[in-house]
């Protein structure tokens, strides 16, 4: 990874943390619970990828439409984010694979 990549990534996460802040505050507190959620059970490929950028659109377009979050997404914010996740390698099923489990098995 080259200098300029770090810093067009840094540029990049900038720009995605100013429109959760442009978003309305009952959005911005379930995205940063999401946030959190992911991070820990996440997709191995979540810092890079298009996960947490299509929450931000996912959440535009809901007040846009004026939909409040819980209309969004209901009310069990992990059970949401276990569906979007649902076919994506995690970190957990590394870890049971590494201890000689069945990958998903974490999250049953």
């Amino acid at each position: 990874m080259s200098i300029q990549d770090i810093i067009e990534g840094k540029k990049q996460w900038r720009e995605h943390v100013a429109r959760v802040k442009a978003l309305p505050p009952d959005c911005q507190i379930v995205y940063k619970e999401m946030q959190k959620y992911l991070f820990k059970v996440g997709p191995v490929s979540l810092s890079d990828g298009p996960l947490l950028p299509g929450v931000v659109d996912f959440f535009e377009e809901g007040v846009a439409a004026g939909k409040g979050v819980l209309e969004l997404i209901g009310t069990d914010v992990a059970a949401f984010c276990d569906d979007l996740i649902k076919d994506s390698p995690t970190y957990a099923d590394a870890y049971q694979e590494a201890i000689g489990g069945e990958p998903g098995a974490a999250r049953e």
